[in-house]
């Protein structure tokens, strides 16, 4: 679009799960707030990976045909390429790392926590998880993890959005603990921005559960995790401008770090990878953990390096590998 007015709206794409469309008022709130005279629209679109709930995550790609493209993003980019929507409100994790040449990544917004959660019935951690207790997760990732820490454990795949995610821990006995990212739980309101005390905490709302908040340094997060990702056609000057105004640069420095790094691996979204970052004073810290395919020790690295070259910093992660 050449020119935005009160009559022609932006439209924002998102999918609709409850975590999406939270995330997709966020962005528009922080838009109208930049630009109060713009008429913004949005609109919700259901995708392979949203459809295809009947194969385990990693496999949908595989039954869709839908190679290196996040099956929560192909139609979303399909709408975008049409010109149904001028840009594309995703969580960062779920997109690929390198992009098809018709898009640009154009801003993400300021990162929510980033760690990982572990959902159980009473207060507990996943130590205290009694010899092969199920999980469920749909995160390689996350899989690969667990059955490192505690090879006894046994996971099991879980599909479906987070309030359906929790219903099923609540109400089944198929798990007894599942695995969701912190930034999901904090969004939609099943936890506070931050802990009131150290150690498990009530989900709010779903009477029963408790959340345990796993530290990065003990179980590493995916690239991005925590970020929301505004997507754009790469000559869509405008909409590229108004996304970069709501745009948070720290963010973009650690995931951009991050994001490299998978890229390096020739990685995608199921690859099981965990990467972290810590941003302090100008300086930038990567830390990974890249997982064989078929489990086991996985090698480890870290790198540090000035905050403005985060791809130099993500090479020297690459390189660190052992």
């Amino acid at each position: 679009m050449s020119e935005l007015s009160q009559t022609t709206p932006l439209v924002v794409g998102t999918r609709g799960s409850e975590l999406a469309l939270a995330q997709a008022t966020t962005t528009e709130a922080l838009l109208a707030e930049k630009f109060p005279t713009f008429s913004i629209s949005r609109q919700v679109i259901k995708t392979t990976g949203d459809r295809r709930t009947d194969v385990a995550l990693k496999d949908v790609a595989k039954s869709e045909g839908v190679f290196d493209k996040g099956v929560f993003i192909k139609e979303i980019e399909d709408a975008l390429a049409a010109g149904e929507i001028d840009l594309a409100v995703h969580s960062l994790k779920d997109m690929p790392t390198v992009l098809d040449d018709r898009f640009v990544l154009a801003a993400v917004l300021e990162r929510a926590p980033v760690r990982d959660a572990l959902i159980l019935r009473e207060p507990g951690n996943l130590d205290s998880l009694p010899p092969f207790a199920k999980i469920g997760t749909s995160s390689v990732r996350r899989a690969k993890q667990v059955q490192w820490l505690r090879s006894d454990l046994k996971v099991l795949d879980l599909r479906g959005n987070v309030p359906t995610r929790l219903r099923k821990l609540a109400e089944e006995n198929t798990y007894d603990a599942i695995l969701l990212a912190e930034a999901g739980l904090v969004r939609l309101g099943y936890l506070p921005e931050k802990p009131a005390a150290p150690g498990p905490e009530p989900v709010i709302g779903m009477r029963g559960l408790y959340a345990v908040r796993l530290d990065e340094s003990y179980f590493f997060p995916a690239a991005g995790q925590g970020a929301i990702g505004l997507e754009v056609r790469k000559g869509d000057a405008p909409s590229r401008v108004y996304c970069e105004s709501i745009g948070h640069s720290e963010t973009w420095q650690r995931v951009t770090a991050e994001r490299e790094f998978l890229r390096l691996l020739d990685g995608g979204c199921n690859t099981p990878v965990a990467v972290y970052s810590v941003l302090k004073d100008g300086e930038l810290s990567l830390h990974a953990r890249v997982f064989p395919d078929a489990g086991g020790t996985p090698k480890t690295g870290e790198a540090t390096g000035p905050a403005n070259h985060p791809l130099s910093i993500a090479l020297a992660l690459f390189n660190s590998l052992s």
